[in-house]
């Protein structure tokens, strides 16, 4: 057994100390946030997971700018401290829990001060579990927050003060996905599949907030919507378990265009203005994948020409568009539709596994 400092606080799930997290070798524990200004000219994005049962934890800080995404990825080995939220070169401290964190960042050429604050209590997202014949590959929990930012970003000696008004969203995640090293034993049975998407909004006194994952043939296994008025609690939210997305894609990708959301009788335009490669911040990444050992310690920094890439590539199939919404009434903000279709997905034609 192993003591950690989480060993002092009352939030053990099992009988043992903090470090173990259950049995499961894919057991995660991530922090997620983007942000962006009110006129959609500049977007950051973060990413931070532990992974217990492999020892690892990895971050990873993304800038956009002038068409170009500037990544930093780190990854060490995590010596069984869950509570240390450090990894090289990128930090988060939770100012207040549920509603204040702030983010640090400085290395390789990009640094970041940035404080998130809710505008919101957090939504909770219903509890992701999706099988593959006997083998659990998903069982995750999910809470997601729209909130503003202050604080600034600097890339290559360019500091910018983040605009006023700026905004954005995180979310905390923890249980069982693929992390790590890919499962020999898993692979190959049959092509994969995995349609995914996720739009969280920020309204002038409001918050929306979509998610589907779906089968082959369209069938949702988990969905939800969520409409968040500023300032309120659980209570207040309201909920539509049958919302309906129509999206279509940008030519000759599998990247969302302009698409409409329809909510509990109302009814959302969402129109793209920029992309951001998940693959930034760890997801389909080859290279740096959630979970993968890289050692004590490693630090690399990598820079996306976002018109040069390759739409058909796997690891660039996972995008979020920063997009303009319109809503009931001319009502305008600002939000984020992440989309990652792999494999057949029949309401949109899809068939193969990424052309």
């Amino acid at each position: 057994m192993v003591l950690s400092r989480g060993d002092d606080y009352p939030i053990h799930q099992t009988p043992d100390p903090v470090a173990y997290a259950g049995t499961d070798r894919n057991f995660y524990d991530r922090y997620f946030f983007n942000g962006y200004a009110p006129d959609g000219g500049s977007f950051f994005a973060v990413a931070f997971g532990v992974y217990p049962h492999l020892d690892v934890a990895d971050a990873h800080f993304c800038a956009v700018r002038g068409g170009v995404q500037h990544c930093l990825h780190a990854s060490r080995r995590l010596g069984m401290e869950r509570m240390d939220l450090s990894c090289g070169p990128v930090r988060i401290e939770i100012v207040e829990p549920l509603r204040r964190l702030r983010v640090i960042v400085e290395g390789e050429g990009i640094a970041a001060d940035i404080t998130f604050t809710g505008r919101a209590f957090p939504i909770e997202e219903p509890r992701f579990t999706w099988r593959a014949g006997a083998r659990t590959v998903m069982d995750y929990t999910r809470l997601t927050q729209n909130g503003h930012y202050e604080g600034w970003i600097a890339v290559d000696g360019m500091r910018e003060t983040l605009a006023t008004g700026s905004m954005g969203t995180r979310d905390r995640s923890w249980g069982i996905r693929p992390v790590g090293a890919a499962d020999p034993q898993f692979a190959g049975r049959s092509l994969p599949q995995f349609f995914w998407q996720w739009t969280p909004v920020n309204l002038p006194t409001r918050s929306l907030f979509y998610h589907l994952n779906a089968h082959a043939d369209g069938t949702a296994w988990n969905t939800r919507a969520v409409i968040v008025p500023d300032g309120a609690a659980a209570d207040a939210f309201v909920e539509d378990h049958a919302p309906r997305m129509d999206t279509r894609l940008a030519p000759g990708t599998r990247w969302p265009a302009s698409s409409t959301l329809a909510v509990g009788g109302e009814r959302f335009v969402l129109e793209p203005v920029s992309r951001f490669q998940m693959r930034g911040l760890g997801y389909t990444s080859p290279r740096w994948g959630h979970g993968l050992d890289h050692g004590t310690l490693d630090v690399e920094r990598e820079d996306i020409d976002l018109a040069a890439i390759d739409p058909a590539r796997p690891d660039n199939l996972h995008v979020q568009m920063l997009c303009r919404v319109t809503g009931p009434d001319g009502e305008a903000g600002m939000g984020v539709f992440e989309q990652l279709a792999i494999g057949d997905y029949a309401p949109l034609g899809l068939s193969g596994l990424s052309g």
